[in-house]
């Protein structure tokens, strides 16, 4: 597997995660409105960043 795959998927997968952090913490109202946009901000710029490194990364065969 690609090295930069590999490094998208990672991201995607913590960005997954931070969002559903996001999403307790906003039912629970556990943190402060800041913290949330700031964790939330952060979790879909590294889901989304994941997404296009596995997508525009071509397979080397």
């Amino acid at each position: 597997m690609n090295m930069k795959r590999t490094f998208g998927a990672i991201l995607t997968v913590l960005g997954i995660i931070g969002l559903i952090y996001t999403g307790i913490t906003v039912i629970q109202h556990t943190a402060s409105t800041t913290t949330q946009v700031v964790i939330g901000i952060i979790a879909l710029l590294f889901f989304f960043s994941g997404i296009g490194l596995v997508k525009t990364t071509k397979d080397d065969l």
